[in-house]
């Protein structure tokens, strides 16, 4: 269902972790690799509760050297 956001949780907690580096309405050829790695950096090392206050690159490692 187009604009129900409350069907579509993980998505729009993401969007709102990306709003915090680029605001609504930003021209997305205007953000620099620079911003967009400074930004997925802080996400990825961000600890979320869901993985037990873990952050989430940490996590991903973890399951890569278990497999």
């Amino acid at each position: 269902h187009p604009y129900s956001s409350w069907e579509r949780g993980a998505n729009e907690n993401a969007n709102g972790l990306l709003r915090q580096y680029v605001k609504k309405g930003t021209d997305l050829r205007t953000v620099s690799d620079k911003d967009i790695e400074r930004a997925q950096h802080r996400i990825n090392y961000r600890p979320k509760k869901c993985l037990g206050f873990k952050q989430p690159v940490v996590v991903f490692q973890e399951m890569m050297s278990a497999a």
